[in-house]
């Protein structure tokens, strides 16, 4: 027993649940009376009708559950094999009945069948690329100071107007004018033009990485101005503190979305590869569909990306360190900057207190 501890508390968490829980049942199964001292462990730990359900898919199951507390290995194991139980016994059914053979499962089994298969594939292409080295690491810190060293965490307020083109230019005008955001906001209602407001308090990694090099320069009360596909868009800084990441607690989530980058990288060049050495010929419809596909890739390439500080999902963060847990990187992370124009009229000594920014915005939502 002393062994399998000193193995499983150098797994991660999941791992070491699994073990546990996959150790706990094997000593259940086995017996703990004097009377089974002599019996060997077994790798089975329930049968349904003639067929086995096994410690080593108990274990399979409780590896996908992240998170679990050693502690509530054992109860899950049980948990999960009397699902199983459950699932054996539909599934011994539905073989009785030809479920299995009917069109739509065998569709569905084969779909199963080719995504595990080409996930596998490209998984084991992704691990051959290189891990970043230290000074590709302290050079990527080096250069995102707005994520890491000079970190801060935004009160932000935005203005979505729709907006025809000819009319963006005026709006710009009106809002370098302005003596402050709340005498814009009264331009737009009095002149009818249709807006919503929002707002929110994002850390530096929450927000999309096109915006933040121009954010990060501005001071508490000055704004962007920048044009969208339906008008325009007003961000506010409200207000900001610092909140600095150092090297160090910053290098593992640095080092992990490298190694990420280039994980993607080498299998979308292997799939470049494949698809130029074999010959891809689309047949009906899908003629014209294709065609339409790569004009519309060749647009998006030319679009600038969004300049939204506030949509972006509080899941999708670029490097998410808090004390509380490790650090986690985010795919928009090397995302290629926008060219958005910023606009700051309003500075920081005659923009209004944050308080009476809430007040002039309260009706926007």
């Amino acid at each position: 027993m002393t062994s399998i501890h000193s193995f499983s508390s150098r797994l991660p968490r999941a791992g070491r649940a699994a073990v546990l829980a996959a150790t706990a049942l094997t000593v259940v199964l086995a017996g703990c009376g004097d009377s089974n001292k002599d019996k060997p462990a077994t790798q089975t730990a329930a049968r349904v009708n003639k067929e086995e359900i096994t410690v080593h898919q108990i274990n399979y199951v409780l590896a996908q559950q992240r998170g679990l507390p050693p502690e509530q290995a054992a109860s899950a194991g049980q948990q999960v094999l009397e699902r199983l139980i459950d699932q054996e016994l539909a599934v011994q059914k539905a073989a009785e009945q030809k479920v299995d053979r009917e069109p739509r499962v065998t569709q569905q089994i084969e779909a199963a069948r080719r995504e595990i298969i080409s996930r596998a594939y490209l998984d084991k292409i992704g691990a051959g690329a290189p891990k970043p080295t230290p000074e590709e690491i302290k050079a990527y810190y080096d250069a995102n100071p707005a994520l890491f060293k000079d970190r801060r965490i935004y009160s932000l307020q935005e203005i979505s107007i729709e907006a025809s083109p000819e009319q963006v230019e005026s709006l710009r005008a009106k809002l370098q004018e302005a003596k402050n955001v709340n005498e814009f906001v009264e331009y737009l209602k009095t002149n009818n033009i249709r807006f919503v407001g929002n707002q929110a308090v994002r850390p530096a990694e929450q927000l999309p990485l096109n915006v933040l090099p121009t954010i990060s320069q501005l001071k508490d009360g000055q704004t962007i101005f920048s044009k969208t596909p339906r008008g325009a868009q007003v961000v506010i800084l409200a207000g900001s503190r610092s909140q600095p990441v150092d090297e160090e607690r910053a290098r593992p989530a640095i080092e992990q979305f490298l190694l990420n980058e280039r994980k993607r990288k080498v299998i979308a060049d292997d799939l470049k590869a494949l698809r130029a050495a074999s010959k891809v010929e689309y047949v009906g419809d899908y003629v014209k569909s294709a065609e339409e596909r790569a004009a519309a890739e060749a647009a998006a390439r030319e679009v600038k990306p969004s300049t939204s500080a506030l949509t972006a999902a509080p899941g999708a963060s670029a490097i998410e360190i808090e004390p509380s847990r490790p650090a986690a990187v985010s795919p928009l992370i090397g995302t290629p900057a926008s060219a958005i124009e910023p606009v700051v009229p309003i500075t920081a000594a005659s923009a209004p207190s944050g308080q009476a920014l809430d007040k002039g915005l309260k009706g926007l939502k």
